[in-house]
């Protein structure tokens, strides 16, 4: 078990910290992708539905969001800590980095797990700015589900996927998020000391399923929606 203030300070501790709030995450973003689902409905009341549903817990939902934002943050500042660490402990750079089958798992995305983590860090901004802070019921965006008037979250979300800006911007992002994922998932079980050498291919192929599921499962969304809604007309 290793002390608070180890954990911390140490590269070990934070290596903990980094795998286990990044294996949070991925729970989080397979929860978040098994609502996003809803869109595939043939009308908004789904995900009206499940949306109305998630602002009914009122306080409990702010607490599970403030969690999340500590959680992500977490997971930056000890990922950049990390990396600047071994950077400093190894300057020099190889200058003819290969794949190995090994337990390092040198790829590129593994060399870049920073910069896909700044893209994220970009995206999740406008991502939440967007549909978790963009239009509300006040601004007339609203829809009526079994008698009740709720927020139309479904026309704010179609209205930015008929544009194929955002179509290209968030399927983009996804793309990196495949990346990101695909080392991430094996760099956490890693960190945690969870993996030895008969379980690091099973894990890292685990990893790349996940990686793929979860980010075309995104980003097939506002393909989805941009060709059944129209959106060559409106781009």
């Amino acid at each position: 078990m290793v002390p608070l203030k180890r954990l911390f300070s140490s590269t070990l501790g934070r290596k903990y910290l980094m795998g286990a709030s990044g294996m949070a995450l991925v729970l989080f973003l397979v929860v978040h992708l098994l609502g996003n689902l809803t869109l595939y409905a043939h009308s908004g009341d789904a995900i009206n539905t499940y949306a109305a549903k998630l602002e009914s817990l009122g306080v409990g939902l702010v607490v599970l969001e403030v969690g999340l934002a500590l959680t992500i943050l977490l997971h930056i500042i000890t990922a950049f800590q990390v990396t600047f660490s071994s950077k400093v402990a190894r300057p020099i750079q190889y200058s003819n980095a290969k794949s190995k089958g090994g337990p390092t798992k040198n790829t590129i995305g593994s060399r870049n797990m920073i910069v896909t983590g700044v893209v994220l860090l970009v995206f999740l901004v406008i991502h939440i700015c967007q549909f978790r802070f963009g239009p509300e019921m006040e601004d007339g965006y609203t829809a009526t589900v079994n008698g009740v008037m709720v927020h139309d979250l479904y026309r704010v979300v179609v209205e930015a996927f008929v544009q194929v800006k955002w179509v290209a911007f968030y399927v983009s992002c996804m793309v990196f998020l495949g990346f990101h994922l695909r080392h991430g998932y094996w760099s956490a079980f890693q960190s945690l000391g969870l993996i030895n050498h008969r379980w690091s291919k099973p894990i890292y192929a685990l990893g790349l399923a996940i990686a793929v599921l979860l980010a075309f499962g995104f980003l097939f969304i506002p393909i989805y929606i941009y060709a059944t809604q129209g959106g060559g007309g409106n781009s």
